[in-house]
């Protein structure tokens, strides 16, 4: 199973191996969902960070800031 993600963290789209499913997999079938979503939205915001780090290196930003603003 895979999600993908706007960078706003909005879903985009969903991909489901057709092997889940079954009558018996509803919950597990959510619970996936739940997990991708989750996942692909942690690295989305890290890989944002890490290339906010970038743009921003060198420029004095006041303590107990951190980009995103």
């Amino acid at each position: 199973m895979s999600v993908s993600l706007t960078g706003k963290g909005d879903i985009r789209g969903v991909k489901i191996d057709p092997a889940l499913f079954k009558d018996d997999n509803v919950e597990i079938l959510e619970d996936l969902i739940v997990a991708a979503h989750n996942d692909t939205k942690a690295k989305s915001e890290a890989a944002m960070h890490e290339r906010m780090k970038e743009v921003t290196a060198g420029m004095p930003i006041p303590p107990g800031m951190s980009p995103p603003f």
